[in-house]
């Protein structure tokens, strides 16, 4: 699954919309030392964290995507760096436990 196939099944809209690359699996935590140690590429990560070190834990791993849950919205500098590095970052209005479960059911391993 790509990162605009992502997007209707989560009925996220992409806030920075970066490289339409592939997902290689599902990630969700809030603790950015945990995601650095854990990271990976491909990843699409959930997280409630809005700033700009989530866009650099983003890029030094080469994620897919960042996804927030929720309907919640990110600093616009952040944005703004996620569009330089390519990181597409996505608001859903669903929960981060409803978002992993569609990502789940839809194939996307753990």
């Amino acid at each position: 699954m790509t990162t605009a196939e992502l997007l209707p099944l989560i009925e996220g809209e992409a806030l920075a919309e970066g490289s339409v690359r592939e997902i290689s699996c599902g990630y969700v935590c809030d603790l950015l030392s945990w995601v650095m140690a854990r990271g990976q590429p491909g990843m699409a990560w959930v997280t409630v964290q809005l700033h700009l070190n989530v866009i650099a834990v983003a890029s030094l791993h080469e994620m897919s995507c960042v996804i927030l849950p929720e309907g919640l919205r990110m600093e616009e500098a952040a944005l703004q760096k996620a569009r330089e590095e390519g990181i597409t970052v996505i608001s859903s209005p669903l929960s981060a436990y409803g978002i992993c479960a569609k990502m789940a059911g839809a194939g996307i391993p753990a």
